[in-house]
C-alpha cells in the first residue's frame, strides 16, 4: 500500500503517482504525509516539498499553495512549484526584490511582520538552492 500524492501548479500537473511519504513546508512547520494521515488541510510556505518513492526523493521547491489529506491521499495546489534542478531562481529573486519594496512601504503592524516571515521564507528557500539541497 502507499500513499497517492499529486502537486499541482497553475502551469500543470508535476507529479501524480503512488509514494511512501512527503515531507510537506506547511505555514505552521513541517510535516510528513504517510498512508493513512489523518485528514487535513494546511497553507504552505515557501520551502523544499521532499516526496520519497521507490527509495528515491525528490526534491521540489514550493512557494506557497495548500495542501489537503483525505482518504483519497495527499493533494497539493501550489503557486509555484518546480523541481529543484529546474526552478527559475530569477522568479524566486523577483519575490524577493518585491517583498522586501512591500516592506519598505508598509506601517509597523501584522501585515509589516507576515511580509518580513515572507522574505525570510524565500530567504531560506534561496539558501537551500544554493546549498543543501542539491546535495
Amino acid at each position: 500500500m502507499a500513499l497517492h500524492f499529486e502537486l499541482v501548479s497553475p502551469e500543470k500537473l508535476l507529479f501524480s503517482g503512488d509514494v511512501e511519504q512527503v515531507d510537506v513546508p506547511g505555514a505552521e512547520g513541517d510535516f510528513g504525509v504517510l498512508e493513512h494521515h489523518a485528514p487535513l488541510v494546511a497553507t504552505l510556505r515557501p520551502g523544499i516539498l521532499t516526496v520519497h518513492a521507490g527509495g528515491d526523493t525528490q526534491k521540489i521547491v514550493v512557494l506557497g499553495g495548500f495542501a489537503e489529506v483525505s482518504e483519497k491521499g495527499l493533494t497539493i495546489v501550489a503557486d509555484l512549484a518546480d523541481s529543484v534542478e529546474d526552478f527559475d531562481k530569477q522568479a524566486l529573486a523577483t519575490r524577493m526584490a518585491e517583498t522586501e519594496e512591500k516592506i519598505k512601504k508598509t506601517e509597523p503592524g501584522n501585515e509589516l511582520d507576515k511580509l518580513i516571515t515572507r522574505l525570510d521564507h524565500y530567504k531560506q528557500v534561496d539558501q537551500h538552492l544554493t546549498g543543501t539541497a542539491l546535495h
